[in-house]
């Protein structure tokens, strides 16, 4: 059985077993993680998702942490008044191994699911901000009459 999963703005096409270089998860070496997003699942018949397949889910486990290799760029004005200027960059990626293509119940796994660096930041910053939204600051005249009708 195959899976074709997105993630990281990217498309995968899996089966048990295989190792993926994928953009940075937040998680650690030896975590179980899913892949919510299926685009299609393949085996003795064809479920093809409008967009994702519903129930399906890829199960994988992370390996490492890795950079890629380093990509240079140069840059180099011609003639007179000529600079030139290097830089080099290494993309963080994550190596996952897929353990198991699950073509429904994904929901009872129990197994965290699969988010970027970008998506970790902004929940926490969503978790951090959502204590202040909830509780409104009283208005100062509200907490003298309240005090004022407790005495």
């Amino acid at each position: 059985m195959f899976a074709v999963l997105k993630t990281g703005g990217k498309q995968y096409k899996v089966q048990a077993g295989d190792v993926l270089r994928i953009e940075k998860l937040s998680a650690n070496a030896g975590d179980k993680i899913q892949f919510n997003d299926i685009l299609m699942v393949g085996g003795e018949s064809v479920t093809v998702g409008v967009p994702f397949v519903a129930g399906a889910a890829v199960q994988a486990e992370v390996i490492a942490q890795i950079k890629g290799e380093k990509v240079i760029h140069f840059v180099k004005r011609r003639r007179k008044h000529s600079s030139q200027r290097t830089k080099g960059h290494r993309q963080h990626l994550t190596l996952v191994r897929v353990t198991e293509v699950l073509a429904s119940g994904a929901e009872k796994s129990g197994v965290a699911a699969a988010t970027g660096t970008a998506d970790a930041r902004r929940t926490a910053h969503n978790a951090a901000a959502a204590p202040a939204a909830e509780a409104p600051a009283k208005p100062k005249r509200a907490k003298k009459a309240a005090e004022a009708a407790a005495e």
